[in-house]
């Protein structure tokens, strides 16, 4: 089973933290969009063993950019080209990312005529001065009246919210998650702001125009944001994702959980298990070469050590946590007796983090604690081959 991501790569503005491929200049969208048709046509020509092994596609992500700045003429066209291309189930989940600031009733409408079935509005705070700091293109009260609308058409809705901003205080925080909370919204993506490298964001903490991330704060969010979580009702099911029962995303939980996944568009990555290939990160050079009837990729094929340290990493994130015994069954590269060598490294490794409260071992399973969530990724690098 496989999941599809569309990478739709425009925005109305460049929001100071994002670091994703994106124009600001939508001259082209027409031009892409062909593309990224011809792109989903082209891809059993260039891998066939990852398109024919595929199986039934089960998630279909609109991601970006901002996806929402496309017609319902033209999700209904990449849709239809997926499904001449793919096999799709018939409860496929389809996600779309939309910013408050261009959801209307009659976009709402069309998108769910289209075959959209769960939306991902990208709030990341009910304050104007946050969203200004931001450089959000939505304001306070677009984001709002744009869940009150939402929630009429749709009942399956993630909504993104940023913590450890410099201005957010713990009663802001608060009143952004109970918000969320009080619109009965089945799925919270909430983020610690990260500074990421060439973003405006950087170069303001730079020239100390804004002050830098504080991360004892954004520890203190992340501990309230659990608590505040689970006394809702939420599942805290991967460190940055809560759901209600039921609506765990599909999608990125086949991130998490391995799967394979097909990924169209300047900038998309795709993955079959052992070999990860992305399309260039330039929508120029990503349109002439698709006219030309290439697809403009490169690839690496993963070693068996990568895998397990990808395995390490994005399980140990989830719930559920690192299965030992996958460790020692679905790696390519490494026979019996060296696979049951890591598995007794991974435990020996474990240890000091079981003793200190940060990770539990629940027969084959290693999962983080409360505390350990907030070290997840150090945990997770520790444990690497």
């Amino acid at each position: 089973m496989a999941g599809i991501y569309i990478h739709i790569p425009f925005c109305k503005q460049a929001c100071h933290y994002c670091n994703f491929h994106f124009s600001t200049s939508l001259r082209y969208k027409n031009e892409l969009i062909t593309a990224l048709l011809k792109e989903i046509e082209l891809t059993p020509n260039f891998f066939p063993e990852a398109t024919a092994s595929a199986g039934i596609i089960e998630t279909i992500y609109f991601g970006g950019g901002t996806p929402s700045l496309c017609t319902q003429d033209e999700i209904k066209k990449i849709l239809d080209k997926v499904r001449e291309i793919f096999s799709v189930s018939a409860d496929v989940e389809i996600t779309l990312e939309a910013n408050p600031d261009d959801i209307s009733e009659k976009k709402l409408q069309q998108w769910k005529e289209a075959g959209i079935n769960r939306l991902s509005i990208g709030i990341q705070s009910f304050f104007e001065e946050d969203l200004t700091w931001m450089n959000r293109a939505h304001n306070s009260r677009q984001a709002w009246e744009s869940l009150g609308l939402a929630t009429r058409y749709f009942n399956n809705i993630t909504i993104d919210l940023i913590y450890g901003t410099p201005a957010l205080t713990n009663e802001k925080w608060k009143q952004n998650v109970e918000k969320a909370i009080e619109l009965g919204i089945p799925h919270l993506s909430c983020y610690a702001l990260t500074v990421e490298p060439k973003t405006p964001l950087q170069k303001l903490i730079r020239e100390h125009r804004t002050p830098d991330v504080n991360p004892d704060q954004q520890s203190e969010q992340f501990l309230l944001l659990m608590e505040w979580a689970q006394q809702a009702g939420y599942e805290h099911y991967e460190i940055s994702n809560f759901a209600k029962p039921g609506f765990r995303s599909r999608h990125n939980s086949s991130y998490w959980q391995g799967k394979p996944y097909f990924g169209f568009g300047p900038s998309a990555h795709s993955f079959d298990g052992q070999s990860r290939w992305w399309n260039v990160a330039n929508n120029t050079k990503y349109m002439r070469s698709i006219g030309e009837g290439t697809i403009p990729f490169e690839k690496e094929v993963l070693t068996a050590t990568q895998q397990i340290n990808e395995l390490i990493m994005i399980s140990l994130r989830t719930r559920e946590g690192l299965n030992l015994e996958r460790v020692t069954q679905n790696i390519r590269g490494m026979n019996k007796e060296e696979l049951a060598e890591v598995k007794v490294q991974l435990l020996k490794e474990s240890i000091k983090y079981i003793k200190n409260g940060l990770m539990i071992q629940e027969k084959e399973w290693l999962r983080l604690t409360r505390e350990g969530r907030l070290l997840a990724d150090g945990i997770a690098a520790d444990l690497f081959l």
